[in-house]
């Protein structure tokens, strides 16, 4: 029994109880979940995209552009102020001490797009987050594009963020789980993406699709 014990305690004088937690066969990593860290609220309130905005004339959209990284931290803030946004946040996997951790990322890095009144945007400067606040001139399609997008996301698909909108044939997507999604074909490595874009900030993000679920908008 002795020496049984002195083995172990050599054992773990020479192994970091880290790497033993490794040696150990009771711990599976290969079973373990992928730890997911808690998502932002990512749109205030939740059917923000689907109310008629012509409704109440006193608000109107504004996309605000943040300082570096603060896109979440200032989207905190309007939530605690009760102030209606959307902030396009994507799963991102990371490799973190060894293991793989899934977080959230803002889609479209430094814009948060908000929908308020004049007292609402002037409160919203006082977080002191902000770069700049571009007006929108086509809400309506703003508000088209965005709900496009949000589509986008909730279908999990793989998104790529387009930094410009590229010439091309405008599309509809005619079958599936995106069907009624309109963009523009573009081809990148020899395979067929859709490009839907917000207008007003010329990015957009695209995604791989088939040719047979497309038809051409007349």
């Amino acid at each position: 029994m002795r020496k049984s014990w002195v083995n172990t305690v050599a054992i773990k004088r020479r192994f970091p109880a880290a790497i033993l937690g490794l040696l150990t066969p009771e711990k599976s990593y290969e079973t373990e979940a992928m730890p997911i860290l808690k998502a932002e609220t990512a749109i205030h309130p939740e059917n923000l995209l689907n109310q008629d905005s012509t409704v109440d004339t006193s608000r109107r959209w504004w996309a605000v552009y943040t300082k570096a990284r603060q896109e979440k931290a200032f989207a905190r803030h309007l939530l605690s102020m009760d102030i209606p946004f959307y902030l396009p946040l994507v799963a991102k996997e990371n490799l973190i001490r060894g293991r793989r951790m899934q977080s959230f990322i803002p889609l479209f890095g430094g814009y948060v797009f908000l929908f308020g009144n004049e007292l609402e945007r002037t409160k919203s400067l006082t977080t002191n987050r902000i770069s700049t606040i571009l007006p929108v001139d086509n809400q309506p399609q703003l508000v088209e594009d965005l709900l496009q997008i949000s589509r986008l996301i909730d279908t999990g698909a793989p998104l790529t963020v387009e930094s410009r909108i590229c010439p091309g044939d405008s599309i509809r997507i005619k079958s599936g789980p995106m069907a009624g999604l309109e963009g523009t074909v573009i081809h990148r490595r020899g395979k067929t993406r859709l490009l839907v874009a917000v207008k007003m900030l010329q990015q957009g993000v695209s995604l791989e699709i088939d040719d047979f679920q497309l038809e051409p908008l007349v």
